[in-house]
């Protein structure tokens, strides 16, 4: 189900509140975030080029992702994360708790 490794990437929370929760993830080359599922959708923001291996608990697929790209996914994914790659691999995930409260917040 998920990469057989046992250096684990490094998740540092930066902020966590009621609406979102924004986590920093850094990948030594191999490095894992272990089988994991999302409460919540998500994006991701990529602050370095990278070679990102996603296991689906079925395959492995390899995506190269560049520093800047952006992406979203749902609630509910189940995935192990590796990186793939030679260098280090970094990212910024957004997780909304209350999409509702995110989209349309309350007039201050």
């Amino acid at each position: 189900m998920s990469f057989a490794c046992d250096i684990p990437a490094v998740a540092t929370v930066q902020t966590d509140d009621e609406n979102v929760r924004v986590t920093r993830w850094d990948f030594a080359p191999g490095a894992v975030t272990g089988w994991h599922e999302h409460g919540w959708p998500y994006f991701v923001v990529m602050l370095t080029d990278s070679l990102m291996r996603v296991h689906d608990g079925e395959k492995a697929v390899d995506v190269r992702r560049k520093a800047g790209d952006t992406y979203q996914r749902p609630a509910g994914v189940r995935h192990d994360v590796m990186n793939g790659g030679d260098a280090p691999m970094a990212f910024v995930e957004i997780e909304i708790k209350r999409p509702e409260a995110v989209l349309h917040p309350a007039a201050g």
